[in-house]
């Protein structure tokens, strides 16, 4: 019994010390992509079309190997299922927020993911160069920012949207924001939804980085089939009525992303 104290004990200690190591590590590349690397893309490289293209690889290349360093340090295990649906270019990727590093496993998978930022993100000095070099859109509430997520889609780009906007809270049924419905409703996109399953639950809203669970997380990735736009359109939202077909994705996805829920059936 002493000795397998011991051992959870050392485990323990160990993941402690190895999630210090891999978000040192993710600061660090932050740091130098944002003051080096993202402002020489600025500067050599004229073209826009093609600047965001090399950035959002290199952010993909960053964040896939900061999921590598995890796992290699025994952090973490990630599995993912049908990931082939994320290869496509025009994509409105939804997905629920359970944990810190959400948009990291996400991005990993997605060689032109368009991201929604904070302003202070894109005002952060450290952080402005991927920002600006990468066209991320920046999150002015209203109808700006759903103009720019339909143009980015309709554009070949990738753009990943959490609908709840922040992490879940535990325990806490799902609350999700309509900024993401709009920009389907109003673009007529179809959305790939990815439902993501941290089990046991650990980096979530309110929690410490160094509070790790007792064992090594398991993080899954589920993308699903595409969920159509059509099925919640009808005839008053074609006529300009698209605040009703927003709430009706909105409950959808509600549903779609609680844990353990049950899925309703689309348009409903």
């Amino acid at each position: 019994m002493a000795a397998e104290a011991l051992a959870r004990g050392l485990d323990r200690a160990w993941r402690v010390l190895a999630t210090g190591v891999s978000f040192a590590a993710f600061g660090l590349g932050g740091l130098i992509a944002g003051v080096v690397v993202g402002p020489l893309l600025l500067v050599l490289v004229r073209d826009p079309a093609r600047r965001r293209r090399l950035a959002r690889r290199g952010v993909q290349h960053g964040f896939a190997l900061q999921v590598a360093i995890m796992r290699r340090l025994g952090v973490l295990t990630v599995s993912v299922s049908g990931a082939a649906r994320l290869q496509r270019e025009g994509l409105l990727v939804l997905a629920n927020h359970p944990t810190l590093i959400d948009v990291v496993l996400l991005v990993a998978l997605l060689p032109d993911a368009d991201c929604v930022v904070k302003r202070a993100v894109a005002r952060n000095p450290f952080m402005r160069g991927t920002v600006g070099a990468a066209g991320y859109i920046v999150n002015d509430d209203g109808p700006a920012l759903v103009d720019a997520g339909i143009a980015a889609v309709r554009g070949g780009g990738c753009l990943v949207i959490f609908p709840e906007g922040t992490r879940s809270e535990p325990g806490q049924p799902l609350k999700l924001r309509r900024g993401a419905a709009n920009i389907a409703v109003r673009g007529r996109l179809d959305m790939t939804p990815v439902r993501i399953r941290c089990d046991p639950p650990t980096l979530e809203k309110g929690r410490k980085w160094y509070r790790v669970p007792p064992r090594r997380f398991h993080v899954s990735l589920e993308v699903g089939e595409d969920i159509p736009i059509d099925t919640f359109l009808d005839e008053d939202a074609v006529a300009g009525g698209e605040a009703l077909a927003a709430r009706r994705v909105t409950d959808y996805l509600t549903h779609y992303f609680q844990p353990c829920g049950e899925l309703p059936r689309a348009g409903t």
